[in-house]
């Protein structure tokens, strides 16, 4: 099939202010928004099927994003707690203080049992999803995180901050591996390679960079927009990355090659927010304009599947992920896409997704039961002390 270009497939409309997170349901049935107005919106993609707001933060919302399952959303908010919703029309949340500052960015571990906040306080935070633990913090930065994320093995974490750098972190052993001093402003956005091999980082002097962690060395730098780069994704497939800016523009890369490959003009003022979908089919941005945009990709249609038999053909015994060769920044180069040996049947994957998912709002829900539970509790404890109080009013004085 021939590559064609992105189009756009639905407009949402809702949130009363700048759009500043987005993320896909891995069911691809909703998308989730978080705004500057304090809401979360989750879309659902059936035509009959209302959006809901969740109302709850008391300040904006900064970050959104699924569980692997599908079966929980977490928002990070400017009123310093973070919220975990299961995505339904009751639209319930369990609610922690995350910390001491607005929480910037939110973000589940791959296999869904931890959560990793950055925040305006300078730590970036782990918990366990499972009644919301404090885990362990990390410390080094020296300005606010803009963002935190897990590695697609979640053994590794890279954040961005307005310290002007991007930090690579082991979390088994909870160091600084590597900084990378080579931003010239604020990181507001980091991301991992689907490979794990690689990240890139935007912010503010409006270049987007891509570094091999093996090497810890630069390999690309784009100098695309014209303002500061707000957010960035990349493809499944890792061939591409796509980035937000101030500009208004949506830019798509194309990393094999090494170039701009196309630039969408969506959005009336700054383009906020954009993700790719898990398996690259769509992807969705946002604004300043309050708009929220879902796109076809299309031009990912040079058909992988058909690679990917040509590639088992050649791969008979399990091969590496792919990886970026090291290369000068902004000069083409290759990535061999080398598929992973399936090891479970599909149809039990699924099964077995889908008892997950269930376990998830099993636990959501006893952690909401869990926090009714504590307030009747403290609601009684009240009634007791202002029963004492007034027995010792009344208690005729001798």
């Amino acid at each position: 099939p021939f590559q064609e270009d992105p189009t756009l497939e639905r407009h949402f409309k809702g949130h009363r202010d700048t759009v500043t997170s987005l993320d896909f349901n891995p069911n691809m049935k909703q998308l989730a928004s978080g705004s500057m107005d304090s809401c979360l919106m989750v879309w659902n993609f059936k035509p009959q099927m209302r959006a809901y707001r969740f109302v709850g933060h008391k300040d904006a919302v900064m970050s959104v994003v699924f569980s692997p399952s599908g079966h929980l959303v977490a928002s990070a908010s400017r009123d310093k707690t973070v919220r975990l919703w299961i995505p339904s029309v009751k639209g319930e949340s369990t609610v922690f203080k995350a910390h001491t500052a607005t929480v910037r960015s939110v973000d589940f571990s791959p296999d869904g049992q931890a959560l990793l906040t950055a925040s305006d306080d300078k730590s970036i935070k782990v918990w366990t999803v499972h009644r919301q633990k404090f885990q362990f913090s990390l410390n080094q930065h020296m300005n606010w995180v803009r963002c935190a994320r897990f590695s697609p093995d979640g053994r590794m974490i890279v954040s961005g901050s307005d310290d002007k750098t991007v930090k690579l972190w082991d979390k088994n052993t909870k160091e600084c591996v590597h900084t990378f001093f080579e931003h010239g402003g604020f990181v507001n956005s980091v991301a991992f390679h689907p490979s794990g091999t690689c990240i890139a980082a935007a912010g503010t002097d409006s270049t987007v960079k891509v570094w091999d962690i093996r090497t810890n060395r630069l390999l690309q730098h784009y100098q695309v927009h014209t303002a500061a780069v707000n957010g960035l994704s990349f493809h499944s497939s890792g061939n591409y990355l796509i980035t937000a800016s101030n500009d208004s523009t949506l830019k798509i890369l194309d990393l094999l090659e090494g170039r701009l490959f196309y630039t969408l003009h969506g959005h009336q003022g700054p383009a906020t927010t954009v993700a790719f979908s898990r398996a690259g089919d769509f992807f969705a941005s946002g604004g300043s304009d309050e708009q929220v945009m879902v796109w076809k990709t299309n031009f990912d249609q040079v058909d992988y599947s058909e690679v990917l038999k040509s590639h088992k053909a050649r791969t008979e015994q399990p091969q590496p992920p792919p990886h970026i060769h090291d290369i000068p920044p902004r000069s083409p180069h290759t990535v061999r896409q080398v598929p992973r040996p399936a090891t479970i049947p599909p149809q039990l994957a699924n099964t077995l997704e889908h008892i997950v998912g269930q376990l998830d709002v099993i636990t959501q829900t006893v952690s909401i039961l869990e926090q009714r539970l504590s307030m009747t509790e403290n609601k009684l404890r009240e009634a007791l002390d202002n029963q004492q109080k007034i027995t010792l009013q009344v208690r005729p004085t001798d």
